[in-house]
C-alpha cells in the first residue's frame, strides 16, 4: 500500500492561519479520496510560514471495482423519463431490466464502476482543493487566475511504495507538481528532493526547517526558559504567543535583549503587552520584584554573530515603542492626579449604544445600582458609588487607547494614584470580571457590587430595547453578561432577588425616555423575558456541574427563583437525593400517587386535597402512611423555613418505605366510598408534602 506526501510551497502565510489550513488541507483531502473509494490507515497535517503539508499512509493502490443498482421509472412511464433516467445511468435501454414492484413492473439499471489508480483520483482532489481552498484572505497574482493566500510557487505530490516513488502528474494554473522542495529561505534555499514523508522530515530539518509547529514551539519555549532561568528570571507564560511565534519562523533561534533602564518602572503589564503587541516578543520577569527586566525574541536564523545585530535592532525599536508607552503613562498619571474625573466628563462624548445613551448616562445608572446593591453584598455603599463612577474613566485615557485590552488594570492604578481608596481602585480592575467560564470571580464586596451592576445594566438596557442574542448570534455579549452575575452570586453566596426592585428595575426606569415612559405591565413582560434567560443561562452552568434539566425545572417551579443561591442549593440537595435509592423510589411513589389522583380528580370533578384522617384508615399500611405524613411535615416545614434542603430531603425519604407499602397492600379505589375518598385525600398529602420542597412532577422517572 502506498504512502502519500503532498506539500504546497508558497510566499509567507499569516502565522494566525496555519493550522487551521493544515486541517482544512487535511480534511479536505482525505474526505475526497475517501469519497472516490480511497481508505488510508493514517493521516497527518504540518505547516510552516512558507508551506502546508499532508502525510496519508497505508493508501489503496486503486479504487475497487463498484456495482450499483438503480431503481427507475415504472414501465410504461413517458418517454422524456426513461431518457433522464437512461442519461443519468449512463446506461442504454438494452441494459436495463424489468423487475416485478408493490405497484408494476420498473425498469432497473446496473452500473459498473471499475477501479481507478490512485494517482489519478489524487490528481483530481488535490486540484480541487487547491482550487476552492477556504482561506480567509486570498489574492491573485501574475496573469494566473488561482488564488491562494499568498503567491504559491511549487507543488510536491509523491506515491511512494517498496518500488520507489513516483510523482502524481498534476499541472494547476501553470504549477506542475513534482518532487522537489526548498529548504530554509536563507541558510538553504536551494531545491530538495524527496521520496517519502521520512526523507522529506529529514531533508528539510537539514535545510533549516523544522516541519512540525509543535516541535517549534516547545524548542522556543524550552531555550528561553532555560536561557531565564540561567540568570535567575523567568519567562512569563503566554501559550497564544508561543503558537504565534512558531508560526513566523522555520528555524527558531532564541535571542534574550535588554530593557532600557529608562523604561523598567512602566506598570509590567504595559511592558508586557506592548512587546507582545508590537513585536511579538516574550516578556521576562524578575521572580522577587515582579518586575519585567528583559525580554526574549525568536530570530527566523543562525547568524555569525550569534544574533548580536538582530538584537541591536529590535532593541532599537523596542526603545522607540516603550517610549510611546512611558509618554501615555506620564501623561495619564498626571492627569490622574489632577482631576481623574475629566476622563468621565470626556465620556459624554462616547456614545455606548444609540438608543441607550453615552457612557456617561450609563455610568451615572451602574452608580445608582451598585448604590443599591452594595448593602445586598455587604459592600459599603459610598463606596460602591464612588467605584462606579470612576471604573471607567481609563477609557478615555491614552494609555487604553492605545491598548484597549488594558482598560480596567490601567483604572486601577490610575486611582491609586489619584489617592482612592484600595477598594475602589480593585473594582476599577475587577468590574469587568468575570469574562468567561474559567475567568477568576471578584470575592471583594466593593468589585461584586460594581461587577453586578455593570452586567446588570447592559441586559437590562438591551433587554429593553430589544436587542436580545438570537439563536448563535450575541453581539452584545449578553449570554456572558448574564452568566458573569450568576457566577458572581453564586461564588459569592449572594441572596438577591433579580426580579426586585434591587436588580432591573432601577436599570430600566433609567435606561432612556422610551423606557420611562413605558408601562407598567411592558416592564413586568421583560422583566420576566429577562429571568427566564437567566434561568437559561443557569441551566447551561448547572449542567456542566452534572446537575440534569429536569431537576433544575423541578425548582424553578418552585417560589422564590429569581434568587439563584436558592434555586441552586435547592437543585443542588435535589440532584443528590434523586441519586439515592430512596429518592428514585420516592420520585416513583409520589408520581403514583399524583397520577392516581389526577384520574380521580378529572372523573369525579372534584379535587381531593383535604380531608384524610386516620380514624377512617382500615389496614396497618394506611396508618403507618398517616404517622410517616406527620412525622415527615413536622422536619419538612422548618427545614423549607431554614432553607435546610438537604434535612428536607432527608425527612422525604424516610416516606420512600411506608408509600411502597401503601401501595403493595392498599387498593385505593375501595368499594365504600368514604374509604376512597380517605385515601385519596391521603395521597393528595403525599403530592402535597413532595410539591412543598419541588416539583417532582418535572422530574423525568
Amino acid at each position: 500500500m502506498p504512502d502519500l506526501l503532498i506539500e504546497l510551497f508558497s510566499e509567507e502565510i499569516p502565522a494566525r492561519m496555519q493550522t487551521r489550513a493544515a486541517a482544512d488541507l487535511k480534511k479536505l483531502v482525505t474526505d475526497g479520496l475517501v469519497e472516490a473509494g480511497l481508505t488510508y490507515a493514517s493521516a497527518g497535517a504540518f505547516s510552516t510560514p512558507r508551506r502546508l503539508a499532508l502525510s496519508v499512509e497505508g493508501l489503496l493502490a486503486e479504487s475497487p471495482d463498484t456495482v450499483e443498482e438503480r431503481k427507475g421509472p415504472k414501465v410504461g412511464a413517458p418517454e422524456k423519463a426513461l431518457e433522464g433516467f437512461l442519461r443519468g445511468a449512463g446506461v442504454s435501454k438494452d441494459d436495463l431490466e424489468i423487475r416485478d414492484d408493490k405497484k408494476g413492473q420498473v425498469y432497473y439499471a446496473t452500473i459498473k464502476k471499475p477501479g481507478r489508480p490512485a494517482a489519478e483520483i489524487i490528481a483530481e482532489v488535490l486540484e480541487a482543493t487547491i482550487r476552492k481552498f477556504p482561506w480567509p484572505k486570498s489574492m491573485r497574482w501574475g496573469a494566473g487566475s488561482l488564488k491562494w493566500v499568498r503567491p504559491l510557487h511549487s507543488i510536491l505530490c509523491v506515491l511512494s511504495d517498496e518500488a520507489g516513488a513516483t510523482v502524481v502528474p498534476l499541472e494547476v494554473d501553470g504549477i506542475a507538481a513534482g518532487d522537489e522542495t526548498r529548504g530554509h529561505r536563507f541558510m538553504a534555499p536551494d531545491a530538495i528532493k524527496v521520496t517519502g514523508f521520512d526523507d522529506y522530515v529529514v531533508k528539510l530539518k537539514a535545510a533549516k526547517v523544522v516541519l512540525s509547529a509543535e516541535e517549534r514551539a516547545e524548542h522556543i519555549w524550552a531555550d528561553a526558559t532555560n536561557a531565564a532561568f540561567a540568570q535567575g528570571l523567568e519567562v512569563v507564560e503566554d501559550k497564544g504567543l508561543l503558537a504565534e511565534v512558531a508560526g513566523l519562523v522555520e528555524w527558531p533561534v532564541v535571542l534574550m535583549g535588554d530593557i532600557a533602564e529608562d523604561f523598567l518602572e512602566l506598570p509590567p503589564e504595559v511592558l508586557q503587552t506592548s512587546m507582545k503587541e508590537h513585536q511579538k516578543f516574550f516578556s521576562v520577569r524578575d521572580p522577587k520584584s515582579g518586575r519585567i527586566v528583559k525580554f526574549v525574541t525568536v530570530a527566523n536564523r543562525e547568524t555569525a554573530d550569534n544574533g548580536a545585530t538582530i538584537l541591536a535592532g529590535n532593541q532599537k525599536v523596542l526603545f522607540a515603542r516603550l517610549s510611546d508607552a512611558k509618554f501615555f503613562w506620564e501623561n495619564d498619571l498626571r492627569v490622574a492626579k489632577t482631576d481623574i474625573s475629566q476622563w468621565t466628563k470626556a465620556l459624554e462624548n462616547v456614545t455606548f449604544h444609540n438608543k441607550l445613551g453615552s457612557q456617561t448616562a450609563r455610568i451615572e445608572r451602574i452608580a445608582q445600582l451598585a448604590r443599591e446593591i452594595a448593602p445586598v453584598v455587604g459592600a459599603d455603599a459610598d463606596q460602591a458609588e464612588q467605584a462606579a463612577r470612576v471604573a471607567k474613566a481609563d477609557l478615555s485615557s491614552e494609555m487604553v487607547y492605545e491598548f484597549p485590552e488594558l482598560q480596567g488594570l490601567m483604572g486601577r492604578y490610575y486611582a491609586e494614584a489619584a489617592g482612592l481608596p484600595k477598594a475602589v481602585a480593585a473594582a476599577c480592575e475587577a468590574h469587568y470580571s468575570p469574562l468567561g467560564p474559567s475567568d477568576t470571580v471578584p470575592t471583594e464586596p466593593v468589585s461584586v457590587a460594581v461587577a453586578m451592576a455593570d452586567k446588570l445594566d447592559t441586559l437590562t438596557g438591551f433587554w429593553a430595547i430589544d436587542e436580545k442574542p438570537t439563536g448563535s448570534k450575541d453581539p452584545f455579549a449578553l449570554r456572558r453578561a448574564a452568566l458573569g452575575v450568576i457566577r458572581l452570586v453564586l461564588e459569592n453566596d449572594v441572596r438577591i432577588n433579580l426580579a426586585g426592585a434591587n436588580a432591573f428595575e432601577p436599570a430600566f426606569a433609567a435606561v432612556n425616555d422610551a423606557v420611562a415612559e413605558a408601562s407598567e405591565q411592558e416592564v413586568s413582560a421583560v422583566n420576566a423575558n429577562l429571568l427566564s434567560f437567566f434561568h437559561d443561562r443557569l441551566k447551561t452552568y448547572l449542567k456542566d456541574q452534572g446537575i440534569r434539566f429536569d431537576v433544575i425545572d423541578a425548582c424553578l417551579a418552585m417560589p422564590g427563583n429569581d434568587d439563584l443561591s436558592l434555586l441552586v442549593k435547592r437543585a443542588t440537595a435535589l440532584s443528590d437525593f434523586l441519586k439515592t435509592d430512596d429518592g428514585e423510589n420516592l420520585l416513583q411513589g409520589f408520581k403514583r400517587a399524583a397520577n392516581i389522583l389526577a384520574q380521580a380528580e378529572e372523573k369525579d370533578g372534584v379535587e381531593y386535597s383535604y380531608g384524610a384522617d386516620v380514624k377512617y384508615a382500615e389496614t396497618d399500611e394506611e396508618r403507618a402512611l398517616f404517622a410517616a405524613l406527620d412525622a415527615a411535615e413536622k422536619d419538612i416545614a422548618p427545614a423549607m423555613e431554614k432553607e435546610d434542603f438537604v434535612a428536607a430531603m432527608g425527612a422525604m425519604a424516610s416516606l420512600r418505605a411506608p408509600i411502597d407499602a401503601f401501595f403493595e397492600a392498599v387498593q385505593v379505589n375501595a368499594d365504600s366510598q368514604v374509604v376512597r375518598r380517605n385515601r385519596l385525600n391521603l395521597l393528595s398529602r403525599i403530592r402535597t408534602l413532595c410539591l412543598s420542597v419541588a416539583d417532582l412532577s418535572k422530574v423525568e422517572s
